[in-house]
């Protein structure tokens, strides 16, 4: 594939992957950093696949070069020396980065990494709407104008909203990690009304973008997957009603609109659109 189609493809897919590795790493209060790591990380592979075409394995390239992009702020920017190096020196020992090993990019912490993040940003400190912009953010790789695209405003209301959330995690000190079990049913069903919300921000989105709100519900949908196959919550009901009722709706996804994009009922529905009709 071309590297001009396959580098938006990889972007949306991996990037909340990439984001909660790092962020698990290094802590939820450098958002920012990792964010801005990221981005370099897909800047490059769009200059060197340009020149020198697509790796062999272009998700494995994405993965250790972002590492490397990593460790090496790691080791040179003041930002981490001051803020960061100190702290994983105390709590878990840092390589000098020659092998890499200090990053965990197993795709067991991948989704271990995935799972913290979502109860992080779905933290209930901080506003519904600013939990499902923030998830929308950095679990889901969307963009601050395709954000903005779905809520009807502005690129600048969605920043201060960005920003605000991840000043609360800072000033909260909240951890990236699972919840005690005596906390995990009030915060789970934080996290599962966040996943719903985002959901609804597809399937009932003002948007004209049909493919962006398609592409809301199947974000949706897969972190909730990531709960139905976690062994921390995948045995609770809600968790599995809650991925019963998505894959049901969107499954008539294709079927709600016209041609001009109006609404069309349940009752007046061509059924041959339903997936698995």
């Amino acid at each position: 594939m071309d590297e001009r189609r396959l580098i938006p493809e990889l972007y949306r897919a991996e990037y909340g992957k990439i984001m909660a590795v790092l962020c698990s790493r290094f802590g939820i209060g450098f958002m920012d950093e990792a964010a801005d790591i990221v981005s370099e990380t897909f800047l490059t592979a769009a200059e060197t696949w340009g020149m020198k075409g697509v790796p062999a394995n272009p998700v494995a390239w994405l993965y250790t070069v972002a590492r490397n992009n990593a460790l090496n702020s790691l080791r040179h920017s003041r930002v981490f020396d001051r803020k960061v190096r100190g702290h994983l020196i105390r709590e878990t020992p840092v390589s000098d980065g020659s092998s890499g090993h200090d990053i965990d990019l197993t795709q067991q912490r991948i989704t271990d990494s995935q799972l913290r993040m979502v109860f992080t940003v779905c933290h209930p400190s901080i506003p519904a709407e600013a939990q499902v912009s923030l998830a929308l953010r950095v679990l889901c790789g969307f963009t601050i104008d395709e954000i903005a695209s779905a809520y009807l405003t502005t690129r600048e209301n969605i920043n201060k909203r960005l920003f605000r959330a991840k000043q609360k995690l800072r000033e909260e000190k909240i951890k990236m990690d699972f919840p005690p079990v005596s906390d995990l049913p009030s915060r789970l069903n934080t996290v599962l009304v966040t996943l719903y919300l985002l959901f609804n921000e597809g399937y009932y989105s003002a948007s004209p973008d049909k493919v962006l709100r398609k592409d809301f519900c199947l974000e949706a949908m897969r972190l909730v997957y990531l709960l139905s196959t976690s062994q921390l919550t995948s045995g609770i009901q809600n968790v599995q009603a809650l991925m019963a009722l998505m894959c049901f709706q969107a499954s008539r996804f294709d079927a709600r609109t016209g041609a001009d994009g109006e609404l069309i009922l349940y009752e007046q529905q061509d059924s041959t659109l339903w997936t698995g009709s």
